[in-house]
């Protein structure tokens, strides 16, 4: 048996930051995101307008997007799902929050309307998440409170008054 063979495998670590609990409510914000950009999109397509009905396929397209990325087990008819969701997995949370935050708001230009407003306010939540994310975890108070003391120490030093006149 070679060394290699009885190392124990090493788990795969994700180098985003993000706890496992808030990785699953940007997932479920996604689902509930692309639910209601379907429901809207599909009210938006029911008239005569043309602008109303292209904003419509755009949230119908952003749901199928939604889902696409976030919870591919859905989207199990269509071959590429696994691999496009793969590829949407290495994308760091910025870019993420970029594409779903534009996905959302690109209808709104289209057709101002509270349908698309409401439509598409969860799917731009989640790319408010996933930019929240990408923000990094909160520091503590006492390491805020030794870079503070740092930096007054090195201001001090700099004017060369340590009792605090000029």
């Amino acid at each position: 048996m070679n060394s290699d063979e009885a190392a124990a495998p090493k788990p795969v670590t994700d180098d985003d930051g993000m706890s496992w609990w808030y990785r699953w409510l940007c997932k479920i914000a996604g689902v509930l995101g692309g639910v209601s950009c379907a429901i809207s999109g599909v009210w938006m397509c029911v008239t005569v307008n043309p602008l109303n009905i292209a904003a419509g396929v755009w949230m119908v397209l952003n749901a199928f997007v939604l889902f696409l990325c976030e919870v591919p087990f859905c989207c199990q008819f269509i071959e590429f799902a696994n691999a496009v969701a793969a590829r949407a997995d290495k994308f760091r949370p910025w870019q993420k929050a970029f594409f779903y935050c534009g996905m959302a708001l690109f209808p709104i230009f289209l057709s101002f309307s509270i349908t698309t407003l409401f439509g598409n306010a969860i799917a731009f939540a989640t790319g408010v998440l996933y930019g929240l994310a990408s923000l990094g975890k909160k520091g503590n108070a006492v390491s805020y409170a030794r870079l503070s003391h740092e930096k007054q120490g090195d201001e001090e030093k700099m004017t060369g008054t340590t009792d605090g006149s000029i």
